[in-house]
């Protein structure tokens, strides 16, 4: 389990933020796009299980740290316990509650140093993302739209493919596609999982067909004309690890 060294620990207000949405991201893609393996991971024939987010976007369902104190706040414990006795739906969603908990309490513990100012402009960064409970609870009913928005994804992913562009802030995509608006808006970016608005620009990736804000992953739309084949950081950070 990487929790990494107090002594690396971010200190700025900056350096606190990026680990906190980093660790969220890695929640929000277990919770969500990861969500079946997750699921088959969280076995309650095992122990106790929780649900770490790493500072490089990834999540681990493992065991609690053995340290005694722990050198960061613990996420739930024994989350695996509940799976099968509860809805899945409703067993997700208390997992996105506590799994905020604990992104809120690590992001403190680090700041313990920080000032009241900077506590207020650190929880003012924060706040500006919504929750892992509001993320999972839209994708929850995204899904139950019967698969009208993976039609609409997969219809804009096509015309990526084709132009080697995506979702932009132009106004072609608002008039080919303004009927579709209400569907585009549970479209949730794979990075910060944020919902899609027409005066950003997003790029999908060509391996887990996800969407993300251009700004999450350092892509223009400059460098998107260049790109023939996207791959997010997940998918080419997989890659080479095999």
């Amino acid at each position: 389990m990487e929790v990494g060294s107090i002594s690396s620990a971010p200190r700025t207000v900056e350096e606190i933020f990026k680990d906190y949405s980093s660790r969220r991201a890695g929640i929000v893609r277990a919770l969500t796009h990861d969500v079946d393996e997750f699921y088959a991971q969280c076995d309650p024939e095992k122990e106790n299980l929780c649900l770490y987010g790493h500072p490089n976007d990834s999540w681990e369902v493992n065991l609690p740290a053995e340290e005694v104190p722990p050198e960061l706040p613990e996420p739930a414990l024994g989350i695996n316990f509940a799976r099968d006795g509860m809805n899945r739906r409703d067993w997700l969603s208390l997992i996105a509650v506590h799994s905020d908990s604990w992104l809120l309490s690590v992001a403190f513990y680090l700041g313990a140093r920080l000032n009241r100012n900077e506590r207020k402009r650190l929880f003012s960064m924060i706040n500006e993302l919504p929750t892992v409970f509001e993320v999972v609870s839209d994708r929850r009913r995204s899904k139950e739209k019967s698969g009208v928005d993976s039609a609409s994804k997969s219809k804009l992913s096509t015309k990526r493919s084709s132009e080697g562009q995506i979702k932009s802030n132009s106004k072609t995509a608002d008039e080919e596609y303004g009927e579709d608006d209400d569907e585009h808006s549970e479209t949730l970016c794979g990075t910060c999982g944020g919902s899609y608005s027409a005066d950003e620009f997003w790029i999908a990736c060509d391996v887990c067909e996800r969407w993300f804000h251009g700004k999450c992953v350092k892509i223009t739309p400059a460098k998107a004309e260049s790109i023939k084949q996207y791959k997010c950081p997940g998918c080419s950070s997989k890659k080479g690890r095999q």
